[in-house]
Protein backbone atom coordinates (compact mmCIF):
# COMPACT_ATOMS: atom_id res chain seq x y z
CA UNK A 1 0.00 0.00 0.00
CA UNK A 2 1.13 3.29 -1.23
CA UNK A 3 1.47 6.33 1.39
CA UNK A 4 -1.09 7.85 -1.45
CA UNK A 5 -3.72 5.18 -1.94
CA UNK A 6 -3.55 5.29 2.36
CA UNK A 7 -4.21 8.76 2.50
CA UNK A 8 -7.53 7.78 0.23
CA UNK A 9 -7.97 4.96 1.76
CA UNK A 10 -8.57 6.65 5.67
CA UNK A 11 -11.33 8.59 4.64
CA UNK A 12 -13.36 6.01 2.15
CA UNK A 13 -13.04 3.93 5.92
CA UNK A 14 -14.27 6.38 7.47
CA UNK A 15 -16.76 6.82 5.75
CA UNK A 16 -18.14 3.55 5.32
CA UNK A 17 -17.60 3.25 8.91
CA UNK A 18 -19.95 5.52 9.89
CA UNK A 19 -22.86 4.13 8.13
CA UNK A 20 -22.31 1.02 9.91
CA UNK A 21 -23.28 2.82 12.68
CA UNK A 22 -25.62 5.42 14.55
CA UNK A 23 -25.71 8.91 12.82
CA UNK A 24 -25.06 10.14 15.92
CA UNK A 25 -21.58 8.64 15.87
CA UNK A 26 -20.21 10.93 12.93
CA UNK A 27 -22.82 14.36 12.87
CA UNK A 28 -22.73 15.33 9.17
CA UNK A 29 -22.68 11.54 7.89
CA UNK A 30 -24.87 11.08 4.39
CA UNK A 31 -26.59 7.73 5.56
CA UNK A 32 -26.96 5.29 8.50
CA UNK A 33 -27.77 1.94 7.46
CA UNK A 34 -27.66 1.63 11.75
CA UNK A 35 -30.45 3.68 11.98
CA UNK A 36 -32.44 2.63 9.14
CA UNK A 37 -32.46 -0.81 9.78
CA UNK A 38 -32.56 -0.29 13.77
CA UNK A 39 -34.41 3.15 14.48
CA UNK A 40 -37.73 2.72 16.14
CA UNK A 41 -37.76 -1.18 16.94
CA UNK A 42 -39.54 -2.25 20.50
CA UNK A 43 -37.61 -4.59 22.77
CA UNK A 44 -39.43 -7.27 21.43
CA UNK A 45 -38.52 -7.08 18.28
CA UNK A 46 -34.79 -6.98 19.14
CA UNK A 47 -35.44 -10.04 21.04
CA UNK A 48 -37.66 -11.44 18.37
CA UNK A 49 -35.42 -15.13 17.39
CA UNK A 50 -36.87 -16.64 14.08
CA UNK A 51 -37.96 -20.32 14.58
CA UNK A 52 -34.92 -22.53 14.07
CA UNK A 53 -32.25 -20.13 15.24
CA UNK A 54 -31.38 -18.23 18.45
CA UNK A 55 -29.57 -15.05 16.67
CA UNK A 56 -31.71 -12.13 17.43
CA UNK A 57 -31.01 -8.29 16.44
CA UNK A 58 -29.62 -7.72 19.92
CA UNK A 59 -27.29 -10.83 19.33
CA UNK A 60 -26.00 -9.79 16.61
CA UNK A 61 -25.66 -5.95 17.48
CA UNK A 62 -23.54 -7.14 20.84
CA UNK A 63 -21.67 -9.93 18.33
CA UNK A 64 -20.77 -7.11 16.11
CA UNK A 65 -19.79 -3.93 18.97
CA UNK A 66 -17.44 -6.70 20.79
CA UNK A 67 -15.49 -7.86 16.96
CA UNK A 68 -15.16 -4.15 16.65
CA UNK A 69 -13.92 -3.62 19.90
CA UNK A 70 -11.20 -6.87 20.19
CA UNK A 71 -10.00 -6.24 16.69
CA UNK A 72 -9.37 -2.62 16.66
CA UNK A 73 -8.28 -1.93 19.84
CA UNK A 74 -6.34 -5.01 20.79
CA UNK A 75 -5.49 -6.58 17.62
CA UNK A 76 -4.77 -2.58 15.73
CA UNK A 77 -3.75 -0.30 18.54
CA UNK A 78 -2.54 -3.11 21.09
CA UNK A 79 -4.92 -0.70 24.17
CA UNK A 80 -7.43 -1.94 26.15
CA UNK A 81 -10.71 -3.30 25.04
CA UNK A 82 -13.32 -0.73 25.57
CA UNK A 83 -15.21 -3.16 27.19
CA UNK A 84 -13.02 -3.43 29.80
CA UNK A 85 -12.07 0.30 30.45
CA UNK A 86 -15.67 1.46 30.64
CA UNK A 87 -16.88 -1.93 32.86
CA UNK A 88 -19.46 -2.14 30.36
CA UNK A 89 -20.34 -6.18 31.45
CA UNK A 90 -22.06 -4.49 34.54
CA UNK A 91 -24.05 -2.08 32.55
CA UNK A 92 -24.82 -4.54 29.90
CA UNK A 93 -26.16 -6.93 32.64
CA UNK A 94 -24.24 -10.04 30.87
CA UNK A 95 -21.50 -11.85 32.00
CA UNK A 96 -20.35 -12.58 28.77
CA UNK A 97 -16.54 -11.39 27.18
CA UNK A 98 -16.26 -13.37 24.17
CA UNK A 99 -17.08 -12.34 20.62
CA UNK A 100 -19.48 -14.93 20.36
CA UNK A 101 -18.61 -17.20 17.93
CA UNK A 102 -18.39 -19.96 19.84
CA UNK A 103 -21.26 -19.32 22.33
CA UNK A 104 -24.31 -22.71 22.08
CA UNK A 105 -27.58 -22.35 21.08
CA UNK A 106 -28.48 -21.76 25.37
CA UNK A 107 -26.23 -18.56 25.68
CA UNK A 108 -27.38 -17.27 22.83
CA UNK A 109 -30.80 -17.07 24.09
CA UNK A 110 -29.19 -16.76 27.73
CA UNK A 111 -27.86 -13.48 26.75
CA UNK A 112 -30.65 -12.13 24.25
CA UNK A 113 -32.91 -12.37 27.02
CA UNK A 114 -30.71 -10.57 29.63
CA UNK A 115 -28.95 -8.17 28.24
CA UNK A 116 -29.86 -4.03 28.83
CA UNK A 117 -30.83 -2.82 25.62
CA UNK A 118 -29.89 0.55 26.33
CA UNK A 119 -26.96 -0.45 27.81
CA UNK A 120 -26.02 -2.33 24.47
CA UNK A 121 -26.77 0.64 21.90
CA UNK A 122 -24.39 2.85 24.11
CA UNK A 123 -22.06 0.19 24.24
CA UNK A 124 -21.78 0.33 20.43
CA UNK A 125 -21.79 3.46 20.04
CA UNK A 126 -18.71 3.99 22.11
CA UNK A 127 -17.04 1.58 20.49
CA UNK A 128 -17.26 3.18 16.97
CA UNK A 129 -15.86 6.35 18.47
CA UNK A 130 -12.86 4.53 19.69
CA UNK A 131 -12.27 2.98 16.44
CA UNK A 132 -12.37 6.51 14.66
CA UNK A 133 -9.82 7.68 17.27
CA UNK A 134 -7.72 5.07 16.96
CA UNK A 135 -8.04 4.53 12.96
CA UNK A 136 -7.09 8.32 12.59
CA UNK A 137 -3.43 8.06 14.58
CA UNK A 138 -2.29 4.86 12.32
CA UNK A 139 0.76 5.03 10.33
CA UNK A 140 1.65 3.08 7.09
CA UNK A 141 3.45 0.51 8.94
CA UNK A 142 0.91 -0.41 11.54
CA UNK A 143 -1.23 -1.94 8.49
CA UNK A 144 1.08 -3.45 6.18
CA UNK A 145 2.10 -6.32 8.30
CA UNK A 146 -0.29 -8.73 10.50
CA UNK A 147 -1.44 -8.19 14.09
CA UNK A 148 1.91 -9.74 16.19
CA UNK A 149 1.45 -12.73 17.78
CA UNK A 150 1.70 -11.41 21.23
CA UNK A 151 -1.68 -9.18 20.39
CA UNK A 152 -3.46 -12.43 19.04
CA UNK A 153 -2.42 -13.89 21.92
CA UNK A 154 -4.03 -11.16 23.91
CA UNK A 155 -7.63 -12.41 22.81
CA UNK A 156 -6.87 -15.97 24.49
CA UNK A 157 -5.72 -14.35 27.99
CA UNK A 158 -8.22 -12.48 28.09
CA UNK A 159 -11.09 -14.48 26.81
CA UNK A 160 -12.59 -12.35 24.14
CA UNK A 161 -11.90 -15.31 21.74
CA UNK A 162 -12.51 -18.78 23.30
CA UNK A 163 -12.84 -22.98 21.94
CA UNK A 164 -14.08 -23.59 19.18
CA UNK A 165 -13.95 -20.35 17.74
CA UNK A 166 -9.68 -19.85 17.86
CA UNK A 167 -9.77 -20.17 14.24
CA UNK A 168 -10.48 -16.29 14.52
CA UNK A 169 -7.06 -16.14 15.27
CA UNK A 170 -5.61 -17.86 11.97
CA UNK A 171 -8.25 -15.50 10.15
CA UNK A 172 -6.70 -11.93 11.64
CA UNK A 173 -3.25 -13.00 11.90
CA UNK A 174 -3.08 -14.61 8.43
CA UNK A 175 -3.85 -11.11 6.86
CA UNK A 176 -2.08 -7.98 6.57
CA UNK A 177 -3.53 -5.41 9.25
CA UNK A 178 -5.26 -3.53 6.74
CA UNK A 179 -7.52 -6.02 6.68
CA UNK A 180 -9.11 -5.40 9.77
CA UNK A 181 -10.31 -2.41 8.33
CA UNK A 182 -11.91 -4.01 5.15
CA UNK A 183 -13.82 -6.74 7.39
CA UNK A 184 -14.77 -6.73 11.00
CA UNK A 185 -14.98 -2.85 11.13
CA UNK A 186 -17.02 -2.36 7.74
CA UNK A 187 -17.94 -5.47 6.06
CA UNK A 188 -18.82 -7.13 9.18
CA UNK A 189 -21.31 -5.02 10.27
CA UNK A 190 -23.22 -4.61 7.23
CA UNK A 191 -23.63 -8.09 6.79
CA UNK A 192 -25.05 -8.22 9.83
CA UNK A 193 -27.08 -5.63 9.66
CA UNK A 194 -28.63 -7.11 6.18
CA UNK A 195 -29.21 -10.19 8.31
CA UNK A 196 -31.61 -8.16 11.22
CA UNK A 197 -33.62 -6.43 8.36
CA UNK A 198 -34.31 -10.25 6.74
CA UNK A 199 -35.13 -11.19 9.99
CA UNK A 200 -37.24 -8.55 10.95
CA UNK A 201 -39.08 -9.09 8.04
CA UNK A 202 -39.80 -12.17 8.84
CA UNK A 203 -41.34 -10.93 11.98
CA UNK A 204 -44.33 -8.77 9.92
Amino acid sequence: MKDKAYQHAIPIFLDHHAAVHAAKLHPGAHWSWHDEVLSGLTPDQLRFTPKGSPHSAAWRIWHMARIEDVTMNVLLADATQVFESGKWIEKLEIDYVSVGNEMSNADIVRLNETINLKALFAYRLAVGKRTRAVVKRLKLDDLSQPPAPNRLQRLVAERAVQPPALWLLDYWGGHPAANLLLMPATRHPFVHLNEIKRLLSRRK
